[in-house]
């Protein structure tokens, strides 16, 4: 598992990266100011009630799943391709758990990712999300931050997003805030310290197998 950077230093240390590539001249333009003041932002007033959470399965499903996941973690990417597809097909897509996926970012990569999923929406989220798991090892050892951003724009692009829609999104200086914010709120309230992780009816697990998963999870269901 990966540990997080904590509050503002995470905040300062992503933002002056951001500001650096914003200044580059020539190439494919990037994201201009993504995370410019979220230095400020447990600060300042921002309305977190404005990102809209990812959820699949029934909205009264008996067990609430919430998994806290970096778009640059390798573990994420492993847990997204084994043991949650298995956890879809037994549980969430059965009506038993409804899922909530919430973003946490370690670097610009991971929130740019996340800016690019997003922005088809609740709809294409997952289809994104998923594209974005499976290509991690190559859009985020593509090179600089350049060759990465132009290999997330692709990953978008085959999901079926509009050139001008990805540059509006990734452009999104507020939105992006707003995020960031939104993920230091989620992160202290359940104390999540690495990814992925996990909140299964308000009790807090580590990444485990499906077998564990499904034996907590029934547990849950026999109440």
């Amino acid at each position: 598992m990966t540990r997080l950077m904590s509050g503002i230093f995470a905040s300062v240390a992503v933002a002056a990266g951001v500001y650096g590539y914003a200044t580059l001249q020539g190439g494919t333009a990037m994201p201009s100011n993504p995370l410019i003041g979220a230095a400020y932002a447990q600060d300042a007033e921002v309305d977190t009630s404005t990102i809209v959470e990812m959820v699949q399965g029934a909205e009264d499903a008996p067990v609430t799943l919430i998994e806290y996941a970096s778009y640059t973690c390798p573990h994420c990417a492993n847990f997204h391709q084994g043991t949650y597809k298995q956890l879809k097909k037994d549980y969430i897509d059965t009506g038993k758990v409804k899922f909530i996926y919430r973003e946490v970012y370690f670097d610009r990569y991971g929130l740019w990712a996340s800016m690019i999923a997003r922005c088809g929406g609740p709809e294409k989220f997952f289809g994104i999300s998923d594209l974005i798991y499976k290509g991690q090892s190559d859009w985020a050892r593509a090179g600089g931050a350049t060759e990465i951003v132009d290999a997330l724009r692709k990953i978008g692009r085959l999901a079926g997003l509009e050139e001008d829609q990805l540059e509006a999104c990734l452009q999104d200086g507020t939105k992006a805030q707003t995020l960031v914010s939104w993920y230091q709120e989620n992160a202290t309230e359940h104390g999540i310290e690495s990814t992925p992780s996990f909140i299964l009816n308000g009790k807090k697990i580590e990444n485990q197998s499906y077998d564990a998963f499904k034996t907590l999870i029934d547990a849950e269901l026999d109440g």
